[in-house]
C-alpha cells in the first residue's frame, strides 16, 4: 500500500517467468520435482469423442456490406486444431470466440484497407490523412496475436508430444494473404 493509502503496484497478469512447456519438463527430468499433470491414455477403446461447442450465431452474422462475418469458420478450425492435439477440453469456448471474432474484424479491416487505400479525407479539412481502417486494424492484430499466444501457451504447457508445425495462425495469414489478391 502507498503512503496516500491506496493500492498500487504487486504482481502484474503476465509478469514473471512464463512456465515451461510439459514435453521440455519430462525431457530435462523434472527439475522443480513437483507432480506433473500428465494426460495419458491407458485404455483407448473406452475413449469417448467430444462434439465442438456449437459457435455463437453472432460469429456468422451479415455484416453491412452484405458478406458473412467468417468467425464461425475460424472458430470450427482452431477447435479442430485444439481437438487433435488434446486440448480442445482445456481451452474454454468463450476465448475460442474472443480469438476468432478478432481475427475476422482483422480480416474485414485488412479488406477494408485494400479496397479503399491507406489514406482518406479529413472531414473538415479535406487534407490526405492515415484511414482509420489503417489504426483499428492494427489494434485487432494486436488483440489476435495476443489472444493467440493464451490458447498456444495452452497448448505448450499440457501437450506430451511435439508441439510445432502448422496452426490456425498460418491460415489467418494465409487468409489475408488471398483477400488482398481479391479471390
Amino acid at each position: 500500500m502507498a503512503k496516500d493509502g491506496t493500492n498500487r503496484g504487486g504482481a502484474r497478469i503476465g509478469a514473471g517467468a512464463k512456465k515451461k512447456p510439459l514435453a521440455d519438463k519430462i525431457t530435462e527430468g523434472n527439475p522443480g520435482g513437483r507432480k506433473l499433470t500428465i494426460m495419458e491414455f491407458s485404455d483407448t477403446a473406452n475413449l469417448q469423442g467430444m462434439e465442438m461447442p456449437e459457435p455463437n450465431k453472432m460469429l456468422e452474422a451479415i455484416q453491412k456490406d452484405g458478406k458473412a462475418l467468417v468467425a464461425g469458420e475460424i472458430y470450427r478450425n482452431t477447435w479442430i486444431w485444439l481437438n487433435e492435439r488434446g486440448c480442445a477440453a482445456l481451452v474454454s469456448p468463450q476465448l475460442l470466440e474472443r480469438y476468432a471474432m478478432s481475427v475476422a474484424r482483422w480480416i474485414q479491416c485488412e479488406e477494408a484497407i485494400t479496397e479503399y487505400g491507406f489514406l482518406a479525407k479529413h472531414p473538415t479539412t479535406g487534407n490526405a490523412i492515415q484511414s482509420p481502417y489503417v489504426a483499428i486494424g492494427h489494434s485487432y492484430e494486436k488483440q489476435t496475436n495476443l489472444l493467440w499466444l493464451e490458447i498456444f501457451q495452452i497448448v505448450k504447457e499440457n501437450c506430451t508430444g511435439d508441439y510445432k508445425g502448422a496452426n490456425p495462425q498460418d491460415d489467418v495469414m494465409e487468409r489475408l494473404l488471398t483477400a488482398r489478391k481479391g479471390k
